[in-house]
């Protein structure tokens, strides 16, 4: 019996892999607040996503720390879990700030995630770890997490038709 079940899963996951991927947001641009993920203390800021391909966005965040105030790029790839109201991403960029004890500091960033598209709403909802290694700040790195909810302001459009129709031009 149980050898039975394997072969059966193994064909799923192997019909499943030869499908078309899945698309991976229904939203082009979102902005909204991030909260937690700033600094050693937490905090709060601003996050920005633009999507710039069809599984790519660039996210701008500024951030608002206890004592310090920074800004992070990152450019981020999506794949969709479950059709394209759910994804996860991992990403990478650089951050620059100033913190009141130490001054200036930079480094690099690396991101993993997971956000939901809320149906019927124009919100999304995500979480991340944001590691960042920092080049001439007072920590060598750090670990934070972040949940986000962004407001989306220019929505993907789909055309159903043309995703099943046959002929196209």
């Amino acid at each position: 019996m149980p050898f039975r079940f394997w072969q059966i899963a193994g064909l799923a996951a192997g019909l499943l892999a030869l499908g078309p991927p899945a698309a991976a947001q229904k939203y082009i641009t979102a902005a909204g607040l991030r909260l937690g993920g700033t600094g050693s203390a937490g905090g709060y800021g601003l996050t920005l996503q633009q999507a710039v391909g069809r599984r790519f966005t660039v996210e701008g965040i500024a951030g608002l720390g206890a004592r310090e105030i920074s800004g992070t790029l990152l450019l981020e790839h999506h794949f969709g879990i479950l059709g394209p109201s759910l994804n996860y991403y991992l990403g990478a960029g650089g951050h620059y700030g100033h913190n009141r004890d130490t001054g200036r500091f930079g480094g690099f960033d690396g991101i993993i995630g997971a956000e939901y598209k809320v149906a019927f709403l124009p919100l999304v909802l995500s979480f991340d770890v944001k590691p960042t290694i920092e080049v001439n700040g007072a920590d060598y790195a750090r670990f934070p997490s972040a949940f986000s909810v962004r407001f989306v302001l220019i929505k993907r459009r789909n055309n159903l038709f043309r995703q099943v129709w046959p002929f196209r031009k």
